[in-house]
């Protein structure tokens, strides 16, 4: 290699860590998004139940867009995961019988997350083999394993009755989870504020980079060095344990588990909470929930009847007519503002 060539790869690496750099700063608008989110809880104490359910559902959308999002792993079974997790935070909630440490909250999360990894870590080695849709139908078969697995083994899992007596203790032996759900979602929403500067960390670390040109071209990837399954492996996992915090949030909120959380239309929506919100954003998991639950609600007050209708056709022309989703209009946007103010 010439002095000139590998002066000319230095600055493109060094041209690489300013970008990414550049983009790991925090802006205003996302400081704004969480004291907003944080606010909400306050401001609307009535809706807290509603709020939960959205900072639950973000978690889990978070969860897929680490792995469909960054390590371009399609997947149609992801809510396994979040069944498993709901189940594996359930039980030992119900072990506990609400005295710590084994009703504990956060020891709930932890085991399920350890439980998701674990069972996510060993199943990504049948995911990463084959094409886009050999993953789809493997991801999709081991989702309906669990499901009948956990309908089958009803003297634990409580079967079609779902799991009952489920009651976790105090978070952090202070806070009890109270009817109105104020402190349950201030809870969710601190869980999903932690992973997600977590998360954020990753994909703007050396790890991260290395998934993006995975999913960009992998064979080339692999040529330069990038040890490619491995690299998928951590990224699947990753993925499964965060899907597994997102099912114990529910669990532990709700004191109730049925298998209706390992149900296909799990996966189904959070696949199109990603595509809706943006893929490979991040932000899109939080945003695309939000706006989701919303126009769910919105539309089934509205048109009982033909919600789905409205939300399909919605849906379509989004992907359609808008690149990036809602991350992708409200960029659109905030680029056009830093230009209106004279920003370059």
């Amino acid at each position: 290699m010439t002095d000139a060539t590998a002066t000319d790869s230095r600055s493109g690496t060094d041209r690489a860590m300013i970008y990414f750099a550049e983009r790991a700063r925090w802006r205003g608008p996302e400081v704004a998004l969480w004291i907003g989110a944080f606010a909400l809880a306050f401001l609307f104490p009535s809706r807290a139940l509603l709020f939960n359910e959205v900072a639950i559902l973000a978690l889990f959308a978070l969860s897929l867009d680490l792995v469909l999002g960054y390590a371009g792993i399609v997947s149609l079974g992801h809510g396994a995961f979040f069944g498993l997790g709901a189940y594996a935070a359930g039980l030992l909630a119900k072990a506990g019988a609400g005295a710590a440490p084994l009703s504990d909250p956060t020891l709930g999360l932890l085991f399920a997350a350890l439980v998701c990894a674990a069972v996510g870590y060993v199943t990504s080695f049948l995911v990463l083999r084959g094409s886009d849709l050999t993953r789809l139908m493997v991801t999709l078969g081991v989702a309906l394993i669990f499901q009948e697995i956990a309908n089958r083994m009803a003297w634990l899992t409580g079967g079609a009755d779902g799991l009952q007596g489920v009651a976790p203790a105090n978070i952090l032996g202070m806070f009890e989870f109270d009817l109105y759900g104020r402190n349950a979602y201030l809870y969710s929403l601190t869980v999903l504020m932690v992973l997600f500067v977590f998360a954020r960390k990753i994909v703007h670390s050396p790890f991260g980079i290395s998934l993006r040109a995975i999913k960009g071209n992998s064979l080339r990837a692999g040529a330069i060095g990038i040890p490619v399954n491995r690299r998928l492996n951590g990224a699947y996992t990753l993925g499964a344990a965060y899907a597994g915090v997102a099912g114990a949030l529910l669990a532990q909120t709700t004191a109730f588990v049925s298998l209706d959380v390992l149900d296909f239309h799990r996966s189904a929506d959070v696949m199109l909470i990603v595509v809706f919100g943006g893929v490979g954003t991040l932000y899109g998991a939080v945003v695309g929930a939000a706006a989701f639950k919303a126009m769910y609600d919105v539309l089934a007050a509205a048109t009982p009847q033909y919600w789905e209708f409205w939300l399909g056709l919605v849906l379509v022309l989004l992907v359609l007519f808008v690149r990036g989703g809602v991350m992708g209009l409200l960029g659109a946007f905030y680029a056009r503002l830093q230009r209106v103010g004279g920003r370059p």
